[in-house]
């Protein structure tokens, strides 16, 4: 387990929180759908760099070897939910990130 991992990761994670806020102020600026939802979509990557890293985390600091595997299932379960809402049509509002 890398050090140098567990940062890169912790780092996309900050990275990955301010793109989704720009994206979705500039989106509502614009009155675009487009971007509102693109910005959605990159709040699953930041699902994703928060899963990486709590499984790195937990397997580097406590000896966890299931970590990641819990980890990548829990996304796994949030972005399958996230497509049933999209193939059921389902128009809700893009969660707001704080």
């Amino acid at each position: 387990l890398s050090p140098v991992g567990i940062v890169i990761t912790a780092v996309s994670l900050g990275v990955m929180r301010f793109l989704v806020r720009a994206k979705r102020t500039t989106g509502e600026a614009l009155g675009s759908k487009a971007l509102i939802i693109d910005a959605f979509q990159t709040t699953t990557c930041m699902w994703l760099s928060a899963t990486t890293l709590v499984g790195l985390a937990g397997n580097a600091l406590f000896g966890w070897w299931w970590a990641d595997p819990v980890a990548a299932l829990v996304l796994a379960l949030l972005v399958l939910r996230e497509a049933l809402e999209a193939w059921r049509g389902e128009d809700e509002a893009v969660p707001e990130i704080n």
